[in-house]
This record gives structure tokens, sequence and C-alpha cells, in this order.
């Protein structure tokens, strides 16, 4: 399997070499046809799947859910429950699968890490100025190193879509290489594009090969903050950047849909999409992760179903 390495720099070295060769390869990428993207990826939500395919299916989207709180009320004893559930989402039963982290803004990064320690979950942290992602670059990269000093496994930025909107691609480049470079080597980077804010296909496939050729370990469609988020289409788009980019290049890169993805059957749609369009490399939580809050609750709800043949109803799950 391809390994995910910093950047694409030794072989689209020429690309970044300045703003205008940026844009030239950026603006050269074949345009999206939106009747045809929003058709396949309407015709791959319709594929059924088997009970014993379903079982599989949960189980692996729940080891995929970044489970998250972004909130200003978030308390060190909301965030310790959020890290006991990612550990063990169902204290029923323990062989449901931990999901794959937990996500906090960056000064509960330590009281999650202490709540999930030893179990290999891991803690991500939003930085960059988390949502609008509006500051100066020493403020961005002073968030993400002290997200990164506190022990966060993994940092979720935002680009400055108002930059990227104007054209100034090169800056919005040089902030996610900068970023990257904060992460150092022990934290992994997931470049949040907004999609909802980005307008067009076109500048969602613009930003998905502008975030991987910077060295975006995963690039991820929103923060879950606006009205439009996650989509199938714009997910199908980002996973037909992520295999051309590796076919190109031989870096395998993540994707991270986030922000309305609610449902068992929303989940499922969306690994059908990663399985008819990746293949088996990307059906892997290194590689493929839902950032949620709710649809943890309806997986473990489904999951009890597939068990019990009874539905047990949202009073045997945590509110979260």
């Amino acid at each position: 399997m391809p390994t995910n390495a910093p950047t694409a720099a030794k072989t689209l070295s020429d690309v970044t070499a300045s703003d205008s060769t940026l844009r030239r390869f950026l603006h050269g990428l074949p345009g999206v046809d939106a009747v045809g993207l929003e058709a396949r990826a309407a015709s791959l939500g319709t594929r059924s799947i088997k009970t014993t395919a379903k079982a599989y299916a949960i189980d692996l989207a729940i080891s995929m859910v970044d489970l998250t709180t972004l909130e200003g009320a978030d308390t060190p004893g909301k965030v310790r429950a959020l890290g006991a559930k990612a550990v063990h989402p169902d204290p029923t039963d323990r062989t449901t699968p931990t999901t794959a982290a937990v996500c906090v803004y960056p000064d509960m990064v330590a009281v999650a890490k202490e709540a999930v320690a030893g179990s290999g979950v891991k803690v991500a942290s939003v930085a960059t100025a988390f949502p609008a992602g509006r500051a100066a670059l020493p403020v961005k990269l002073a968030d993400v190193r002290d997200a990164v000093a506190a022990g966060a496994d993994e940092i979720d930025m935002v680009i400055d879509r108002g930059a990227f909107l104007a054209g100034n691609y090169l800056k919005v480049y040089d902030e996610i290489v900068a970023v990257k470079e904060a992460c150092g080597a022990s934290a992994r980077l997931k470049v949040i594009f907004e999609t909802g804010e980005l307008s067009t296909y076109d500048n969602i496939r613009r930003a998905s090969w502008l975030g991987m050729l910077a060295g975006a370990d995963f690039i991820k469609t929103s923060t879950g903050k606006v009205a439009v988020n996650a989509t199938p289409a714009n997910t199908l788009l980002m996973l037909e950047a992520v295999r051309d980019f590796r076919a190109q290049t031989g870096v395998q890169v993540g994707v991270k849909p986030a922000g309305g993805i609610r449902t068992t059957k929303d989940a499922i749609k969306f690994l059908v999409l990663v399985n008819e369009t990746v293949g088996e490399d990307w059906l892997d939580n290194h590689w493929f992760r839902f950032g949620a809050s709710s649809l943890l609750n309806d997986l473990l709800m489904q999951r009890q179903k597939l068990a019990t043949g009874r539905y047990s109803g949202p009073d045997y799950v945590t509110v979260d």
C-alpha cells in the first residue's frame, strides 16, 4: 500500500513554484460535470447490502467516527464523558469497536488525552482559528503548536476561504505548508475546505488538489458549522481527487466527510462511495473518517437491533 508522505514535491515541484504556475495547474484541472457527479452519487446511494454485510459495515463505520464536541459550553466533564464513550461506545457490549478519535478544541486536548489513554483512540484538535479561519498566520500556528504540545495526534485546520475564493492560491498553499510543519512528526494534518462556502464543484476539486500538494494527510469537507456540509456528491468528488492524486504521485491521502451525517443509512451510503470509487485501500480509519457527533448513537442502536432483533430506541444510548 502506498504510504502518505509529507508532500508530493518531488513529483509536482514545478506546480507550486509560483502563484502563476499554481493557478495554471489548478485551473487546468478538468471541469466537473455537475449533473454526472450528482447522478453517480445518487446511484451509488441506492445500493442495498445484506444483513451480514450490514453488520460489518456498522462496525467499520463506528471505527471510523471522529466523535466530536466543538461547543463554547464544553467542559472537562463533558470531554471526559466523550472520551469514555469513544473507548467503550456500548458499555453493555465490549465487542463494539472503539471510535477512531475524539475531536475537541485545543484547550481540551490534555483532558481528552487522559480520558482515552491506553485505548488506541486518537485525539484530534481543530485549530487555525476554527471555524472561520480569520486570524493572522502566527496566531494560527500558535493554535496548532499548543494543541500538539498538549498531545494532539491529529490537527484539523481550516483554510482561508476568502483567500481561496479571491484566487490567492499560493497564500493558502503556504499556510497549509506552515501548519504541516507546525504539526511536526507526531500529528497528522486534516485540511478542511468548508465545501459549502466554495460554491462550485470546480472549486472543491481545485481545493482538494491544493491541499494535497501542500502535504495534507486528509482532506475534509466541512466544519459542521455552516448550512451545507458533507454531501455524497462533494465527498465523491474528493474521493476521485485522492484516487487521481495517488495515481500521479504514489501518495495516499485520506478523506473525511463531516457535518450532516446522522444515520446508519447515511454512513453506509458513504462507505459504498468509498468502496466503489477508491476501493479497499481506503476502507480503514487510517484513510477514511466520519466527522460526527450524533451518528454514533444511531450506529449503536442499529447494531443492537441486529444482535437482539429489537430496536432499543434513543433512551438506551447516551446523549452527547
